[in-house]
């Protein structure tokens, strides 16, 4: 055809040039273009319409309904607490992690439990109808109303979707599908995109849910995130933690609070909810056992709040040059940290190699880290244990200060309940320093207060 033409997608960040270029200008990727054929769009002549026209379906806001919009229960309570308190229909759901960690499980067992009650459909694109089936027996998983489809045309699945109506698509996975609307290969941006927009738009109008599951690049990326995470309304990614925890995060979510995490352990059964996470973060140790370097905190993650361990390693730089290895925190922030702790701690560490973990693998980004990563780091590089019932929490800025943080209360109390029994934390108006609460203004008041029990 005369009309068609080529351009380059980034498969990264889906940014279009016009030619070929070794390096995305918009998220530096390199090799990240990938040729697609699209045919123009025309410009209808619109300008002898009347302005005073009025498409028949437009409606105020206030006389639009919404008691269409229900939500049901996964049979997950922590795939319930992130999605925002369950699945909601209707919606488009994109999920993505790492191979085998565990996504097709999560979404065959969320099926078997919603088929109860609900017409559901499976669309795999990957496995065979057998694969599918030996997977679900081998989890002991009740198969008998979970429909299945094992065909990557969008043309005849579409069809599918609308005879059957169900209340609940799972597509495993996305990169799988292709139209002939589109004339590039399968899984290119420009078919991912074409289909993702499709099938979102046809759950809509049947009132279903969605679900695709998505690859990951080798960056850890879903494969072309910028292209359909505009298209659907929530964006999850699954992730494992160092000790073999799964974490399900999301990143975007119209229906509910990004700041929840779901926690699930696997084994032979299949994927389980872990209900109590400070076994996980937490080893248990005598309160006059604890080694130097480690200083435990309170974190909030949405609506749960528990105890981790934070772990600090200093020693002497072996280029002569500081170095720092942390991966669970941001580096740039414990190397602010560290800076701290020289000019107003007088602790140098500018020769020091500094080593950071957290205790579970899990990911922290609460300013409220960097006291007790404060109190680490002291810990360490004097060779002085912390009490081992000390829980603390405070940001810090230049010039010293121990700031507040959100959330203060709920810390305080998770921390006591888990049997802590003191508690250092920044300086507030009604704080009331007492045996078991130490109110700080500066780090350097902090850890002495620290160490001094």
């Amino acid at each position: 055809m005369k009309d068609i033409q080529v351009r380059y997608v980034c498969s990264g960040c889906g940014h279009v040039e016009s030619k070929w270029a070794g390096r995305c200008p918009e998220c530096g990727a390199w090799n990240s273009f990938e040729e697609e054929t699209f045919v123009p769009e025309k410009k209808s002549g619109t300008k002898g319409a009347s302005a005073s026209a009025i498409d028949p379906s437009m409606k105020k806001l206030e006389e639009v309904s919404s008691d269409s919009a229900v939500r049901l229960a996964s049979g997950y309570d922590e795939l319930d607490r992130v999605l925002g308190g369950g699945v909601m229909i209707p919606s488009s759901v994109l999920i993505g992690g790492d191979p085998g960690i565990g996504k097709s499980t999560l979404m065959l067992e969320m099926l078997s439990y919603l088929s109860l009650n609900n017409d559901v459909l499976y669309v795999s694109g990957e496995e065979s109808p057998g694969q599918v089936r030996q997977r679900g027996e081998r989890l002991g998983l009740p198969l008998s109303n979970i429909y299945i489809y094992c065909d990557t045309r969008l043309e005849m699945l579409e069809q599918t979707i609308e005879k059957l109506k169900p209340r609940v698509v799972v597509v495993d996975s996305l990169q799988t599908l292709s139209t002939a609307a589109v004339a590039s290969l399968q899984g290119s941006p420009n078919q991912v995109r074409a289909c993702c927009f499709s099938l979102s738009m046809l759950a809509k109008k049947c009132g279903s849910a969605i679900f695709f599951v998505g690859h990951v690049t080798k960056d850890g990326n879903i494969a072309g995130p910028k292209i359909v995470e505009h298209m659907v309304d929530t964006v999850l990614y699954f992730e494992t933690a160092e000790n073999g925890i799964r974490l399900l995060r999301a990143v975007k979510n119209r229906f509910g609070s990004v700041d929840e995490i779901g926690l699930f352990e696997m084994d032979g059964r299949g994927l389980h909810g872990l209900k109590d996470p400070t076994e996980v973060f937490l080893l248990s140790r005598e309160e006059d056992d604890l080694p130097p370097g480690i200083a435990f905190t309170s974190i909030v993650e949405g609506s749960r709040t528990f105890v981790v361990e934070i772990q600090a390693l200093v020693v002497p730089a072996k280029s002569g040059l500081q170095r720092i290895y942390s991966d669970k925190v941001d580096a740039a922030r414990v190397s602010r940290v560290a800076a701290i702790l020289e000019r107003h701690a007088g602790l140098k560490l500018s020769d020091q190699d500094i080593y950071v973990n957290v205790a579970g693998g899990v990911r922290l980004n609460d300013v409220s880290v960097e006291l007790p990563l404060a109190m680490a780091l002291y810990s360490s590089k004097m060779n002085r244990s912390l009490p081992g019932s000390l829980v603390s929490f405070g940001e810090l800025s230049l010039a010293g200060e121990v700031r507040n943080v959100p959330f203060m209360e709920r810390k305080i109390k998770a921390s006591r309940d888990l049997g802590f029994k003191k508690v250092v934390a920044p300086y507030h108006r009604n704080s009331k320093s007492d045996d078991s609460f130490i109110a700080v203004k500066s780090v350097k008041s902090a850890v002495k207060s620290a160490f001094l029990l």
